[in-house]
């Protein structure tokens, strides 16, 4: 390698012993890896980077868990906020709510706008994520129950590692894919059997919601690689502000309103739980373990749904849940084990 293609430099430092002539010892000098932050500007603190095994594999994969799990909330929290507002007015208000505290964040940390060449996957998550989802789903859920609203949840997983594999080039292993459908088959069977399957209007909005979300997912998975997820779902929110801010304040003048504990605890939930912090820890998961393997997490979370629904809004758990979710657990457990 030739002098100049080194990054160190070679520096010359005397040496004496006593009765020696004094001689050059070459001492290699740390190049500066660094700039310093300029004055009044604080230093961007880069993410750390995955490291090689299971350990950041396991992090990933508990992030993944708690974003899947504050997403098991999101129809019961709907149909709460539901009891009390319409469904336009949920779904604006659950945006500027949560924009209020991602914005907060974003200018308390100073972070910088993002590259342009990620502008257009930050549309698509605002697209997917902040709005088309949400409100597909609210629409939904003024005719279906929560476990029939399930059933997109249950499909979720399997459109989600397809719009990846397509995105991103992923190819995950056969095992995967039949691991997969069969997951899939399992929560659309039991949900459907518990809700009698007919389609309709519901039905429709469901499986459109399905394609948005996915797309707001694979995207957004993606960028968390280039940027924290929190910073990706917090510009996401920022870009739709115009239109949310607009769309709440022409929703609450036009739909009735009756505040109550139901309807309140269920917007904030909505808008703190599942629309900001949810999605952080969902595409920090994400990033770490890849797309195709934590979209899988989330067969688990019309069975997490249904159980919520017991909880919290009184309906009976199907006597065909301890099941499935045993279906649901190996089949989880065999794409896990599987290369995404």
């Amino acid at each position: 390698m030739r002098d100049n293609d080194s990054a160190t430099a070679t520096v010359p430092i005397a040496v004496s012993t006593p009765g020696a002539p004094v001689t050059a010892a070459p001492v290699t000098a740390a190049p500066e890896t660094q700039q310093s932050p300029k004055a009044g500007e604080i230093p961007e603190i880069p993410e750390a980077a995955a490291p090689a095994g299971p350990a950041p594999a396991g992090r990933g994969a508990l992030l993944a868990g708690l974003g899947v799990a504050a997403f098991s909330l999101t129809f019961p929290a709907t149909a709460w906020a539901l009891e009390g507002m319409g469904p336009w007015t949920v779904v604006m208000l659950r945006s500027v709510l949560a924009t209020l505290l991602a914005g907060g964040a974003l200018a308390a940390f100073r972070v910088r706008l993002p590259e342009r060449r990620h502008w257009l996957g930050i549309a698509v998550v605002t697209g997917g994520v902040v709005l088309g989802f949400p409100l597909l789903t609210t629409l939904a859920l003024q005719t279906s129950t929560t476990s029939h609203a399930a059933v997109v949840v249950g499909l979720l997983p399997l459109t989600t590692a397809a719009f990846s594999a397509v995105r991103t080039g992923a190819r995950p292993s056969r095992t995967f894919w039949i691991a997969s459908l069969v997951g899939a088959a399992v929560v659309i069977g039991f949900a459907v059997q518990q809700s009698g399957g007919a389609p309709g209007r519901g039905d429709l909005l469901l499986f459109g919601s399905l394609l948005v979300c996915a797309a707001g997912y694979t995207e957004g998975g993606r960028l968390a690689r280039h940027m924290p997820g929190w910073q990706v779902m917090g510009w996401a929110l920022v870009l739709a502000l115009p239109l949310t801010a607009t769309g709440a304040a022409v929703a609450l003048s036009a739909e009735p309103l009756r505040l109550t504990a139901h309807s309140v605890g269920g917007l904030l939930w909505l808008a703190f739980g599942s629309q900001f912090l949810g999605m952080v820890a969902w595409y920090r998961g994400m990033a770490a373990i890849g797309i195709s393997k934590a979209s899988q997490l989330q067969l688990a979370q019309p069975l997490l749904t249904l159980l919520w629904s017991v909880l919290l809004l009184g309906e009976r758990l199907p006597p065909a849940a301890p099941a499935a979710a045993l279906a649901v657990l190996a089949c989880i457990a065999v794409t896990q084990r599987t290369r995404g």
